[in-house]
C-alpha cells in the first residue's frame, strides 16, 4: 500500500468505517486527516486526550474524531468514537491509502522458469526469483528482491527493495517486509572444536504466518532443524533480531533493536519495547509487557508486566530504580551512621 492523492468523504461514510456517531451535520466531506494544529478547512482531525481539547478552541478543521465521554460540545462537527486512535488509523487509511496498481513483471527481473507467479503479481527491475517459488494473486515485489529456491509467498503480500527470502521458507498471506529485511539467513550455531568452532547446519526453515509485518532491516533466522516460527497478525519494528527455532505468538509486538536468543517461545499478544530481549530456551505466557531494556531471563508467567536486568516486576523496578539515584545519598549517610556506632560502642567499653 502506498500514500496516493486524497480521496473525500463524508462524515456519515466516515463514520460508518468504524461505527462512530455523528454529532452535527453528517453531510460535511473532508479529504484529509490532519493534526489539530495543522488542520483547516476541508481536514478532519482527531483528540486521544482530553488534555487536547483546547486546541479544538481555534482551529479551522471541519471535523474532529473524538470519545463520547471528553465532553466536547464545541462547534466543530464531530464523530464520538470509544476508541478514536483506531478511528485515525482507519480513517487515514480510507482517505489517503490506496492498493498498488498491478505492474507485470519487469523485463529487468531474473525468474527461474519452474517458478510460479500468480494473476496480479508485480515483478519489479532487479528482482531474482529461484526455481520452484510460487508467488500468490496481488503480490508486490519492489526492486531488488530475492526469493532463494522453493520459498512460497502468499496472496496480497508487499515485499519491499532488498528484502531476501531464503531457500523454502514459506511467507503467508498480507505479510509486509519492509526494506532489506532477511528471512530464513542461517541460525547461530557453532559447536566449540578446541580453540575452533565447527559450523552447525542449518537446515530448517522460517514460517511467517498471515497478516505479520516486519520493519526494515529485521532478520528472522531459519531453524536448525524445524522451524522458526512468526504467528499470525505479529508487527515487528525495525532492526529485531529473532533467532533460529524462536517461536513468536499471535498478536505480538517487538519494537526497534529487540533480540529474541534461539529456542525461546514468546506467548501471544505480548509487547516487547524498545532495545529489550530474552534469553533463549525459555518460555514467556501470554499478555507480558517487557519494559524498555528489560530482558526475560527465566519462564515467564502469563499477564506480567516486567521491566529490568535482572528481570522483576515493573512496580519493583521503579522502586529500585529511585533507590539507585539516592545511593550516594545513602552511602555517606551510612558511613555516617558507622562512625556514630563506633563511637557509641568504644563508650561502652569505657564505662
Amino acid at each position: 500500500m502506498n500514500n496516493t492523492s486524497a480521496k473525500s468523504a463524508t462524515l456519515a461514510e466516515l463514520a460508518a468505517l468504524f461505527g462512530g456517531r455523528v454529532v452535527g451535520d453528517n453531510s460535511v466531506v473532508v479529504t484529509r486527516l490532519m493534526p489539530t494544529n495543522h488542520a483547516g478547512p476541508g481536514d478532519i482531525t482527531f483528540v486521544v486526550s482530553t488534555k487536547y481539547l483546547s486546541m479544538l478552541d481555534g482551529s479551522s478543521a471541519s471535523a474532529v474524531i473524538v470519545h463520547p465521554d471528553f465532553g466536547y460540545d464545541g462547534k466543530i462537527p464531530r464523530i464520538e468514537t470509544e476508541n478514536p486512535y483506531l478511528a485515525f488509523a482507519k480513517v487515514q487509511s480510507y482517505l489517503a491509502v490506496r492498493k498498488l496498481e498491478c505492474k507485470g513483471v519487469s523485463d529487468a527481473a531474473s525468474i527461474a522458469g519452474s517458478a510460479q507467479l500468480a494473476e496480479g503479481v508485480t515483478v519489479s527491475a532487479g528482482c531474482v526469483i529461484g526455481e520452484n517459488v510460487k508467488v500468490g494473486k496481488g503480490c508486490y515485489l519492489h526492486p531488488g528482491v530475492v526469493l532463494y529456491d522453493n520459498v512460497e509467498v502468499g496472496e496480497e503480500c508487499q515485499l519491499h527493495a532488498g528484502v531476501v527470502v531464503r531457500e523454502a521458507c514459506n511467507i503467508g498471506d498480507r505479510v509486509i517486509l519492509h526494506p532489506n529485511v532477511v528471512i530464513g539467513a542461517d541460525g547461530f550455531g557453532f559447536a566449540p572444536d578446541g580453540e575452533k568452532y565447527f559450523k552447525i547446519p542449518q537446515i530448517g526453515i522460517v514460517v511467517i504466518e498471515d497478516d505479520v509485518e516486519i520493519g526494515a532491516c529485521s532478520c528472522v533466522d531459519r531453524a536448525a532443524m524445524g522451524q522458526t516460527l512468526i504467528k499470525k497478525g505479529t508487527k515487528i519494528d525495525n532492526l529485531v533480531q529473532i533467532a533460529h527455532n524462536v517461536q513468536i505468538g499471535e498478536n505480538t509486538i517487538m519494537v526497534a533493536q529487540t533480540g529474541i536468543a534461539g529456542s525461546a517461545v514468546i506467548g501471544k499478544h505480548c509487547t516487547f519495547g524498545g532495545q529489550s530481549g530474552s534469553v533463549g530456551h525459555i518460555k514467556v505466557g501470554d499478555n507480558v509487557t517487557v519494559v524498555a531494556r528489560g530482558t526475560t531471563t527465566a519462564d515467564t508467567e502469563a499477564n506480567q508486566y516486567v521491566a529490568g536486568f535482572p528481570m522483576m516486576p515493573h512496580k519493583e523496578w521503579l522502586k529500585a530504580n529511585v533507590g539507585f539515584a539516592k545511593l550516594p545519598e545513602m552511602r555517606k549517610e551510612i558511613s555516617r551512621l558507622s562512625k556514630k556506632i563506633a563511637e557509641l560502642e568504644g563508650r561502652l567499653e569505657e564505662s
